[in-house]
């Protein structure tokens, strides 16, 4: 009589596992158009905007945003990008960096400057950004416009537009993951299992603003 043959266990992926997506796609395109309406809405129209990226998902959000905004009001929105690398206040445990560019399209002085990150965390980014910011000129208004908001925050900084508020653990990470860089839309939620697979919150892979 032949002996029964017990079927394959396939070994868990800890990381799979470890892994939930908050956003796919649609949900996406979906938060971008409603931040652009929010931001057109608060501006009474798009006159005087200027949206600045914070690099590197950051910028092409920007894009999007302004994409969005253009449909709607049916005139350009100025799009740039505002590398924050030189004014982070981790710069001295963290020395070797690459700089990015900063690209601003028009004079910002006595105009509303967006900025747009893709996940606010500590608000050390965005701080980092505004500092970069006060260089370049001296904007009538500045707002900040998120994708996601993870919560954790460690300095008295609020997003005006977000795009979703995903309550998340300390030792979590929010992965972004855009299309027009990573070839898919989608957020998703590494568990602090995963993590460590990974090499911790700060590893690389797609961004996340850092915590410190």
């Amino acid at each position: 009589m032949s002996e029964s043959r017990r079927p394959e266990v396939v070994p868990a992926d800890p990381i799979a596992d470890a892994t939930r997506l908050v956003l796919d796609g649609d949900q996406i395109a979906r938060a971008c158009a409603r931040m652009a309406h929010q931001i057109l809405e608060a501006n009474r129209g798009a006159r005087g905007l200027v949206l600045l990226g914070i690099p590197t998902r950051g910028v092409v959000l920007a894009r999007r945003l302004a994409a969005a905004m253009a449909d709607v009001e049916g005139e350009h929105i100025p799009v740039g990008a505002l590398d924050v690398t030189m004014y982070r206040d981790d710069l001295r445990r963290q020395p070797t960096r690459v700089v990015g560019k900063t690209q601003v399209p028009v004079e910002i002085d006595d105009a509303v400057v967006v900025l747009v990150d893709d996940v606010l965390y500590s608000g050390r980014t965005v701080r980092a950004a505004l500092d970069a910011l006060g260089d370049l000129g001296r904007p009538r208004a500045v707002r900040l416009a998120v994708l996601v908001d993870r919560g954790h925050r460690e300095l008295p900084i609020r997003a005006d537009h977000v795009g979703k508020n995903i309550p998340t653990r300390a030792g979590e990470r929010v992965s972004v993951r855009l299309s027009e860089i990573d070839g898919v839309n989608e957020v998703t939620i590494v568990s602090e299992a995963g993590v460590s697979e990974v090499g911790g919150p700060g590893a690389g892979g797609p961004s996340e603003e850092d915590p410190v």
